[in-house]
């Protein structure tokens, strides 16, 4: 798949869909970004020596891992609501391409447990020592409701439309 593609699963666009390339092969899916050098989170982070944030490389695993739910997800906004057990074993640097694979584990109603890791191509990958990046993920996927396609000045918390669904509220 390439970014049009990935962008008919996921809502992220414009800088935050992090994610250049997924497919999808015998119920995993394979993610892979080209750390370019000019990323937002890159400026600042560190100057002389850019690092790529542990919590993007968090959340390029969590868009690589929506991709298994690329029949389910129409409609639906996945958010993170948990990450266990992140190790960081080395630095992503502009110019490595950050590849990711990801494993759905299980799911109960809007909840879906997945297992990733990521890892840098240019390093040596040992399975027996785990990889750069591993993680498991609890997401949570939002229908986007009437109410909230309403909204006069774009996207509102979940919780503030559960009020005013309530009545507890109003706009």
């Amino acid at each position: 798949m390439n970014q049009e593609e990935i962008k008919k699963i996921l809502p992220h666009r414009d800088h935050m869909l992090l994610i250049d390339e997924a497919e999808l092969r015998e119920g995993k899916a394979y993610g892979k970004k080209t750390i370019r050098g000019d990323e937002f989170f890159l400026q600042g982070h560190f100057p002389g020596n850019p690092v790529v944030p542990g919590v993007i490389l968090c959340e390029i695993l969590g868009q690589s891992a929506c991709v298994l739910l690329s029949g389910e997800a129409e409609g639906i906004t996945p958010f993170f609501t948990g990450l266990d057990k992140v190790r960081f074993k080395n630095p992503v640097h502009p110019g490595d391409v950050f590849e990711t694979e990801c494993t759905l584990l299980k799911h109960k109603g809007p909840f879906y447990w997945a297992e990733g890791k990521g890892y840098v191509e240019a390093l040596a990958f040992d399975e027996a020592y785990g990889s750069l990046l591993r993680f498991f993920v609890l997401v949570r996927f939002h229908r986007v409701s009437l109410q909230e396609k309403r909204c006069l000045h774009g996207y509102c918390h979940p919780r503030k439309h559960l009020l005013y669904r309530l009545g507890k509220i109003t706009f």
